[in-house]
């Protein structure tokens, strides 16, 4: 997984010792690396938020709505 002196030499700095070849070569490919990142950011955080508080008490949580339905349409109160 580390990188060859020649592909080390080839990557500018930040992306040196990551992989073999060369780096980003433009504009384009740090917009697409670091949006791509962010990304991950806001879904990590997502995954992480609502499997630590999902926050299924709350009435307008769709646990609640549907089971709420299906209770009272086969004999509950």
């Amino acid at each position: 997984m580390m990188a060859c002196d020649l592909c080390k030499k080839n990557q500018p700095k930040g992306f040196e010792n990551i992989t073999h070849g060369e780096g980003p070569s433009g504009n384009i490919d740090y917009f697409i690396t670091w949006s791509a990142i962010i990304l991950v950011a806001i879904t990590l955080f997502f995954s992480v938020k609502y499997l630590v508080r999902p926050k299924e008490n709350r009435p307008d949580h769709i646990k609640n709505i549907v089971w709420d339905k299906n209770f009272k349409e086969h004999g509950g109160q």
